[in-house]
C-alpha cells in the first residue's frame, strides 16, 4: 500500500523547542543550512525513485526561491507550512489567516501551481484551534495534515480520528490526513503510539517503525503518513543553548537519522500526499 512521505522544510533554529532562545526577529542572523540538507533529501528520493510532499515554510521559500523551484522541478508536491512557524493557538485567527495567505502566495508564485495542502507548525491545530480548519477552506486549501491524535504537552487531539477523513466546516469541506499512530492495548489500558517519523523515528528502532506501518497497511487497510525535517539529517548543525528537554528532543540521534530514513524508504512504499488521498478519498 502507498503511504505518504512528507518533509517539513524549516531550519534548525526555527523549531518551537527553541522559541524562547531564538527570537523571530533574529532568524536572519543565523546561517541557513536548509538548502544543503533539502538537496540531500532530494538526491536521496531520486535514488529510491520516490516522490514526496514538501510542506515549505514561507520564510524559507521567500529567501530560497531556487530551492522551492527545484523541489517542484523534481516532481514533488509543494505544500504550505505557514510563514513564520508560530503556534496557531497562540496567534489567533486573524494572524493565522495572514500567515498562511502570505506563505501560500509565495510558493504559488515561485512554482506556478496551486498549493492545496497545509501542515501547521508543531501540529498546532488542536481543540483550541479547530477554527483554523474553516480558514484553510476559505483560503483555498483542499487538505490538512496537522492533527496528531495523541496526548502531548504541546500538540495533539487525543481520541481524534486516525486515518484520512473528510471534515465539514462552516466554510466547506476539507480532507484531514492525521499523523499516524499505532493502537496498543494492554488489559484495560489503550494507547496510541506515535510512529510517524520525526523525533519518534530518531528515538525508536527503524525496523520496528516499518513493522508498525505495515500493520496499519495490512491489518487496518489504511495508509500512513511519515514526516521528518531537513535539519534532522544534519548532525553538524550549530548547537543552541536551551533546556534539557528541548535539547534532547532536537538533538537526540541526529547522526542516525539518515540511515533510518533509508530503512523506511527501502522497506515501504511512498508517494505524495495528494496521490494517497486520491486513492482513499474518492
Amino acid at each position: 500500500m502507498l503511504n505518504a512521505l512528507t518533509i517539513d522544510v524549516e531550519d534548525y533554529f526555527q523549531v518551537n523547542a527553541f522559541a524562547r532562545q531564538v527570537r523571530y526577529d533574529d532568524w536572519d542572523s543565523f546561517p541557513l543550512r536548509v538548502d544543503a540538507n533539502t538537496m540531500r533529501i532530494l538526491d536521496l528520493l531520486d535514488e529510491f525513485d520516490i516522490r514526496a510532499t514538501f510542506f515549505i515554510l514561507g520564510w524559507v521559500a521567500e529567501r530560497r526561491p531556487c530551492l522551492v523551484k527545484e523541489i517542484h522541478r523534481r516532481g514533488h508536491e509543494v505544500a504550505c507550512h505557514g510563514y513564520g512557524h508560530q503556534l496557531i493557538f497562540s496567534i489567533g485567527s486573524e494572524a493565522f489567516r495572514k500567515d498562511i495567505r502570505r506563505a501560500k502566495q509565495i510558493v504559488e508564485d515561485q512554482c506556478g501551481v496551486a498549493v492545496k495542502g497545509y501542515r501547521a507548525p508543531s501540529y498546532s491545530i488542536t481543540r483550541k484551534s479547530l477554527w483554523a480548519l474553516d480558514i484553510l477552506v476559505e483560503e483555498g486549501f483542499s487538505y490538512d495534515s496537522s492533527i496528531f491524535p495523541i496526548v502531548h504537552d504541546t500538540y495533539g487531539i487525543p481520541g481524534g480520528e486516525r486515518f484520512p477523513h473528510e471534515i465539514s466546516t462552516g466554510s466547506g469541506k476539507l480532507t484531514e490526513f492525521p499523523i499516524s499512530t499505532l493502537p496498543i492495548t494492554i488489559g484495560n489500558w489503550h494507547w496510541r503510539f506515535p510512529i510517524a517519523g520525526g523525533g519518534y523515528l530518531r528515538l525508536f528502532n527503524a525496523l520496528w517503525i516499518v513493522k508498525a506501518i505495515n500493520y496499519i497497511n495490512t491489518k487496518e487497510s489504511q495508509p500512513a503518513v511519515v514526516y521528518f525535517h531537513p535539519w534532522e539529517i544534519d548532525p553538524d548543525q550549530p548547537r543552541i543553548r536551551a533546556g534539557l528537554k528541548s535539547r534532547f528532543r532536537h538533538y537526540v540521534n541526529l547522526e542516525r537519522m539518515e540511515s533510518k530514513v533509508k530503512c523506511l524508504l527501502h522497506n515501504l512504499q511512498f508517494c505524495r500526499v495528494r496521490d494517497v488521498l486520491g486513492l482513499v478519498c474518492q
